[in-house]
């Protein structure tokens, strides 16, 4: 999973991508441009359920499902056609697969607005408006070299699918949800930024981290309008949670707050919903690892994460449930039980499935 941070500059994109991955390697600072190159930082995906498996299995390591961050710099007006060097900040957008859409949702005098004014819809629309023109210039010089070259019906089909993404795309319509899959699959050959999946995150004042505030309510109606997503974080609040290192001390920290769980774990949750990701686990004594995948990946498909030699030469799997294992206090128990199942090259993977794989190369 390689989720980008992308926003204006001065919203707190840094401020977050440092919260987040409870480092300080981005530059935060009050002036647009702090981020040159993007940062990007590996994370753990907290998965309570490792923990779980493991006391059973007792593993010599434990190894949990990673999750990429990049934090990518700020854009403005004109990035479609190079301004505030924006190409270079496009092609990186180009290359993660979902985007957390930071807007700016608080006022402070101290901290200096691009656009010198407190406006998150307009900063949103400014954002997509580059992003749109920038996958269009790329769909119609691709259409216009397909349509003079066009022989087969395939060739056919190709252009049709450009000419409906953009007209989408024209009409600020979302690709998402407008094309099937197959269509989308297509589209994704020109790495567009209108086929990803797209999270606004409100970043709000410490006050506001809860129930938000008239900035928010803004948020929240376009979201709806345009079938995003949403999520309040105040990246303030979440720069101190990373500062703290006990476990306890930071659970005590928020539920002073009032919050439930870090902004780290709303992001990751929120990532592996808008990606349609889920995790199965592989569990020994040597060794217990997440591994993750896509909603409705089969057996086969899913052994090729490990080593693409076990999906060329997959037998069976030999899978458990995640229910199921820690019921029967693991394979064996699961086992005696009835509960171990042999599944074959059709078995789509459930979250939380615990696998072993036979195969033969």
């Amino acid at each position: 999973m390689k989720c980008g941070i992308i926003g204006l500059p001065n919203v707190g994109k840094s401020t977050l991508f440092n919260a987040l991955c409870e480092n300080e390697q981005a530059l935060a600072a009050n002036y647009p441009f702090a981020t040159i190159d993007p940062n990007s930082s590996l994370v753990k995906v907290p998965d309570e359920r490792l923990d779980q498996i493991a006391n059973i299995c007792n593993p010599q390591k434990i190894i949990p499902a990673a999750f990429e961050i990049v934090d990518i710099a700020g854009l403005v007006k004109g990035a479609s056609k190079g301004e505030g060097l924006g190409n270079a900040f496009l092609s990186h957008i180009r290359s993660v697969n979902a985007l957390f859409h930071i807007v700016r949702c608080f006022e402070d005098d101290d901290i200096q607005h691009v656009e010198n004014r407190i406006d998150p819809l307009s900063d949103i629309q400014i954002i997509n408006a580059e992003l749109a023109l920038s996958d269009l210039d790329i769909l119609e010089k691709n259409h216009q070299k397909l349509k003079k070259m066009q022989k087969t019906d395939d060739d056919k089909k190709k252009v049709s699918i450009i000419e409906k993404a953009i007209q989408l795309i024209s009409d600020e319509k979302k690709i998402l949800g407008n094309l099937d899959k197959e269509e989308i699959n297509y589209l994704n050959t020109y790495q567009l930024i209108s086929t990803k999946p797209v999270v606004y995150i409100c970043n709000v004042d410490e006050n506001s981290a809860l129930s938000g505030n008239e900035f928010t309510k803004k948020i929240d109606t376009y979201s709806k309008e345009n079938n995003s997503e949403v999520l309040l974080i105040s990246a303030k609040i979440e720069s101190e949670i990373s500062q703290i290192t006990d476990f306890k001390d930071k659970q005590d920290f928020l539920e002073s707050m009032g919050l439930k769980e870090t902004g780290l774990k709303r992001v990751i949750k929120k990532g592996y919903e808008i990606l349609n990701y889920i995790n199965y686990f592989t569990a020994g004594e040597k060794e217990l690892r997440a591994w993750t995948i896509t909603k409705g990946t089969l057996a086969p498909s899913a052994a090729g994460t490990i080593h693409s030699d076990m999906e060329k030469g997959f037998i069976r799997a030999e899978t458990i449930s995640f229910n199921d294992y820690l019921s029967h206090k693991g394979e064996a128990g699961a086992k005696e039980k009835g509960k171990l199942r042999l599944e074959g090259k059709e078995y789509e993977v459930k979250d939380g499935d615990i696998m072993h794989f036979l195969f033969n190369v």
